[in-house]
């Protein structure tokens, strides 16, 4: 496993939370690849998505990154002991029967911070979809933070951050780029790998 270097500006975990996530990829046989960009908060995509083991080497790899991060989790699971699991992992619940302004809220949270780090899977789900869900830019334009493409290729074993860019508003050019960026990118059932677009694009084009 390649070295990492923890000395980005983004929040960072703490010492043990570091060891743990270096532990869970030397002994998996995994690796990390990549680097955390240099802006303190930024909306990291989480894909290939294609199962419940993602969540493990996602966090692996964070913290093998020396990241703090945050993510999305249903609300109904936050139950008692599992959400305050969920809470110190960085689980963030989510209402979704509700519309609640989640973009701007999260935005709001992001400005607020001293730096987060979100990760989000556009897919939304772990089957097949036609779409990807358009918040994670959405949020990133509102927040005006960089999107960062995070990703596991379980095919070379991988977990890595690769491509970061500040999101132009131009969204069928952004998505062309993460496009390129994910097309080898083999998650762990490559059948439901979803297809890499946005309702919007479709909209765009009409």
């Amino acid at each position: 496993m390649q070295a990492i270097r923890a000395d980005h500006p983004a929040p960072k975990c703490n010492g043990f939370a570091h060891f743990l996530g270096r532990s869970i990829i030397r002994l998996t046989g995994w690796r990390v690849a990549g680097g955390v960009p240099a802006s303190k908060s930024m909306i990291i995509i989480a894909a290939p998505h294609t199962t419940n083991w993602d969540l493990f080497f996602l966090l692996g790899a964070a913290y093998s990154f020396g990241l703090q991060i945050k993510w999305l989790v249903k609300s109904n699971v936050f139950f008692p002991v599992v959400g305050s699991i969920l809470s110190f992992l960085g689980g963030i619940p989510v209402d979704r029967s509700t519309r609640n302004n989640m973009v701007q809220n999260l935005a709001n949270f992001i400005a607020d911070s001293k730096g987060t780090c979100i990760v989000i899977p556009p897919s939304g789900t772990r089957a097949y979809t036609e779409y990807w869900k358009s918040g994670f830019y959405r949020i990133a334009m509102a927040a005006n933070v960089p999107i960062c493409c995070g990703y596991l290729d379980y095919e070379k074993k991988e977990a890595g951050l690769g491509l970061s860019f500040q999101p132009s508003g131009d969204i069928a050019a952004d998505m062309d780029r993460i496009r390129a960026f994910y097309a080898d990118k083999k998650g762990k059932y490559p059948d439901k790998k979803s297809r890499i677009r946005m309702r919007e694009e479709d909209a765009n084009d009409e």
